[in-house]
């Protein structure tokens, strides 16, 4: 079976057609718990996400700040595992037919095998991965295997990303560019910053790619402001926050379908 990174691009080309940003939300899996997870992802795309990314809890995520490490934490202690992740992404998809990634770094599915993680993946109905700590020059294996089951490739980039640097890190991508609106770890902010809409620019210039902000979004006033000049909106941690602040499950869902119907509004007025 292959994978749905066909439907990745034809998702961000819409949102693009309608002159707006795609809305990407992000939320780990087996948190609060695996059926938990799986409700909380339904919740965002009924509120309005158009692409969702998963995100497979790591005992060292050096990417994530202490809301996601947090999360992380309690799936982990939960048990969670690889299988818990695919059937997230499974029924995620098979529920909604929208987009479903997998962000994770690379130890995971080093140790997992690629081959197996990425047939698994595309057998799950996947669109395709985020990995934010695989160098560019060592990302041979796993494109080999991505690009054979239909799934996109996602790298990251940075504010300190040399121009060089940013054209030979978008020409083995696919799906999208995730650019880092800031140099630091994810987590909510005052502001996203000049820093972002400088990286997009810059990266736009070397690829015909959507180029998808993440780091920092919390709220439809910095989603709008993002949506000004970014394909894509990504917002985790805010999502997050509202499942832990909340008193009970029912109550962590309602909050993330709500904050995802505000985010949502804020994309479309960029």
């Amino acid at each position: 079976m292959s994978g749905n990174i066909e439907l990745l691009s034809t998702t961000l080309a819409a949102a693009k057609a309608e002159d707006r940003a795609a809305l990407i939300a992000y939320l780990p899996a087996g948190f609060p718990t695996v059926d938990g997870g799986i409700e909380a992802v339904k919740a965002v795309i009924a509120g309005g996400a158009d692409v969702v990314e998963i995100g497979l809890p790591h005992s060292d995520p050096v990417l994530d700040g202490p809301v996601i490490q947090t999360a992380d934490d309690i799936a982990l202690r939960g048990g969670v595992r690889i299988a818990d992740v695919m059937r997230t992404v499974c029924e995620a998809y098979e529920a909604t037919g929208v987009p479903i990634l997998v962000m994770t770094y690379w130890n995971p599915i080093d140790r997992y095998g690629v081959e197996r993680f990425t047939a698994e993946l595309a057998e799950a109905g996947g669109a395709g991965c985020i990995l934010p700590d695989l160098p560019v020059q060592e990302s041979a294996l796993w494109r080999e295997h991505a690009e054979k089951h239909g799934l996109a490739t996602v790298f990251v980039v940075a504010p300190s990303s040399q121009d060089a640097r940013l054209a030979t890190i978008t020409a083995a991508g696919s799906g999208f560019v995730y650019a880092a609106s800031l140099m630091g770890v994810t987590g909510t902010r005052a502001s996203v910053g000049a820093q972002a809409q400088e990286l997009v620019g810059r990266t736009r210039a070397t690829t015909d790619l959507p180029v998808c902000v993440g780091l920092g979004v919390s709220n439809a006033e910095q989603a709008a402001e993002v949506a000004g000049f970014a394909d894509g909106v990504i917002v985790g941690s805010a999502f997050v926050k509202a499942m832990l602040d909340a008193p009970d499950e029912a109550a962590g869902l309602d909050a993330v379908r709500s904050l995802a119907g505000e985010l949502a509004q804020g994309v479309r007025k960029r």
